[in-house]
Parts: C-alpha cells; sequence; structure tokens
C-alpha cells in the first residue's frame, strides 16, 4: 500500500490530461499558441506561490540545466505534436506519439538502474494491440511514411524522454522547484518559437481564454504536478505506459460531450489497453520459464 498515493496520483493527473484533447478539438486558437498559453499559464500560477511561500529552492546548476532541458523537451514534443496533427490525421499522430511506451522502456535499459521488468514488455504488447483497436485497424493501411510520420514519431521520442529526465532530475529535487523551472523553460521557448511563426498572441474571444486558462491550470499545471509526483515515486516505465490511460478517458469523454461514436471496437480496445497497463503494475515478476509443480 505504500505506492497508494502515487498510484492516485497519476489516475488524477492522466484525467486531468485527458480533458485536454476534447478543449482543442473546439478549435478557438491555433494548435501552437494553444501550446504556449499551456505553459505560460501555468506558469504564472505557479511561480508567485513557490517565490512567496519560499517553496522554490534552486538546485545544483547541472541539475537546473537538466530541468531547463526538459522544459525545452517538452515544449518542442508539444509543438511538433500539434504539427504533425495539423499536417496528418490526428490518429495517426496519436497512435504513432503513444510508442513513447517502448522507447521509455529501451531508454530505462539503457540508463537506468531499475530494469525494464517481463511484466512490463508484456504490458506494453496488450496495450500497444488495444491502442491499435482503440484507434482502428485501417489506421494502419493508411500510414503515409511522409514528414507528418517522422514528426509524429520524434514527438513520442521526445516524451520518452522528458519522462526519463524528469524521473531522474525528481531524485535529487522536490516537485514544486521542479515543474517551476520546466514551465519557466518552456514558456520562454514556446514563445520564440510562436513569435518567429507569427502566431496571434491576442485577439481571442472570451470563450477561447477561458479555454486557455483551463488549459493552463487543469490540464498542465494540476495534472504534471500529479504526475511528476507519481513519477518521483513509481517506476518511469509504469508512468509511461500508464500514461496511454488518457485515450480511453479521451474517448469516453468525447463520446459524452461530442456525440462521437462508441463502437464495440473501441470498447474492446479500452479493455485490452487498461489490462496491459495492469499488467505493469502486477506486484510479482512474471517469469516465462517453467516452474516445478
Amino acid at each position: 500500500m505504500k505506492n497508494a498515493k502515487p498510484k492516485l496520483a497519476l489516475a488524477l493527473g492522466i484525467l486531468c490530461i485527458s480533458i485536454f484533447p476534447i478543449l482543442v478539438r473546439l478549435q478557438l486558437t491555433t494548435g501552437l499558441i494553444s501550446a504556449f498559453y499551456r505553459m505560460f499559464i501555468a506558469a504564472l500560477l505557479l511561480l508567485p506561490y513557490t517565490i512567496i511561500t519560499k517553496k522554490f529552492q534552486l538546485p545544483k546548476t547541472r541539475i537546473v540545466t537538466l530541468a531547463i532541458v526538459s522544459g525545452i523537451v517538452f515544449a518542442t514534443d508539444i509543438a511538433i505534436w500539434n504539427i504533425a496533427i495539423q499536417k496528418s490525421s490526428a490518429t495517426q499522430a496519436t497512435l504513432l506519439a503513444n510508442l513513447s511506451p517502448v522507447w521509455v522502456g529501451m531508454g530505462s535499459f539503457i540508463f537506468l538502474k531499475n530494469k525494464p521488468a517481463i511484466n512490463f514488455w508484456i504490458g506494453t504488447a496488450v496495450a500497444l494491440l488495444g491502442m491499435v483497436i482503440l484507434v482502428g485497424f485501417d489506421v494502419f493501411a493508411k500510414l503515409n511514411f511522409d514528414l507528418a510520420f517522422t514528426l509524429a514519431v520524434f514527438s513520442g521520442v521526445l516524451y520518452a524522454t522528458y519522462i526519463l529526465i524528469s524521473k531522474h532530475i525528481l531524485t535529487q529535487v522536490d516537485v514544486l522547484s521542479f515543474m517551476t523551472l520546466v514551465l519557466v523553460s518552456s514558456s520562454f521557448f514556446l514563445f520564440i518559437v510562436c513569435g518567429v511563426s507569427r502566431e496571434p498572441f491576442t485577439g481571442f474571444s472570451p470563450i477561447a481564454w477561458g479555454v486557455l486558462f483551463i488549459q493552463g491550470a487543469i490540464c498542465q499545471l494540476t495534472a504534471w504536478l500529479l504526475i511528476s509526483y507519481a513519477t518521483q515515486h513509481l517506476r518511469a516505465t509504469r508512468v509511461s505506459l500508464s500514461l496511454l490511460g488518457q485515450a480511453v478517458l479521451a474517448t469516453l469523454l468525447a463520446w459524452l460531450f461530442l456525440d462521437e461514436k462508441m463502437s464495440w471496437d473501441r470498447i474492446i480496445g479500452a479493455v485490452f489497453l487498461l489490462l496491459g497497463i495492469r499488467i505493469t503494475f502486477y506486484n510479482k515478476p512474471i517469469s516465462l520459464k517453467n516452474t516445478k509443480p
């Protein structure tokens, strides 16, 4: 039961993230400017609190550098994700970007002391099968190995890189200090990207501003404070694979609020995906060797 709180935090964080696709589909702003305000609003909310309450503690220079790099990696992931969606279908981009647990597993095997157990690889295979069923087998027939394909795969690699770097940093620094550095560096980076791309920073409707605030306050700040806490206490491989659960919640929310169809394929895919996640949290390692009766 010692991991009950991190698991609950991870579940709540995934729930907060799952709202994001619903808000993006409203298309009240462009993808890049949405990404910028997601990080900027979160930074505006967190930075004063950490400074006034003296919760922010400046880590060693090496850790600060890694945290800034982590923020830029995360911001780049968001920017590339949006471009991939704009240049291809959202389903193709979603499927390819969600290969991140595989990259996290490989990265953990190479760089981290805690190597992925057989549970992780079995769970990943089952979860990815569920993701394929959820998205639809026909997506594979329509895959275009073009720039959008490359960007979507690269997005998954960046997402995995962020999880691995943050896992390393959070063993040496508290969550609030880490998130402050990540949000500030991400905001500056995306501000430059949006400026170069000549994205409009103002002129939005009141509803659009409200949606941008929810994205920053709930989908970014609340979600990633919870997920970072979970990352601090759980294996990076488990966190990355659990994040696939947002696809299930996003599908459910789209069915409830956007009137999207809920077919048996999606239900079966969701069951397989959740089963795969559950396998990774099985406490006893699964052995493929035969045991004596």
